[in-house]
């Protein structure tokens, strides 16, 4: 088993990979949460191995967060867009076996 726990800054406009997809372990856990002042409100879209954001979850509003767990989540790389008018931190935790 191994457990990534890092943080990633996304400036504003910019899209990154938070996290790439897995190739020898599978992925049975992963996180995502923003830090910001609690008095901004903030906009990032989330995408699953899709960088043109055609289909994405929003993260909207000063509290940020999207979680799961199991044997059959998300395999994929996971992309962040920061629409927002502040840059943003990502706290990003994913669980291998």
């Amino acid at each position: 088993m191994v457990q990534t726990v890092k943080s990633q800054k996304v400036y504003t406009g910019w899209k990154v990979i938070l996290l790439e997809k897995p190739h020898s372990s599978r992925r049975i856990f992963f996180s995502i949460k923003t830090l910001a002042d609690p008095t901004t409100w903030c906009r990032s879209l989330i995408s699953f191995d899709d960088p043109s954001f055609a289909s994405h979850y929003i993260f909207d509003g000063p509290v940020q967060q999207l979680e799961a767990k199991g044997e059959g989540i998300f395999q994929g790389d996971i992309w962040a867009h920061n629409v927002s008018p502040v840059d943003l931190i990502f706290i990003i935790t994913e669980i291998l076996i």
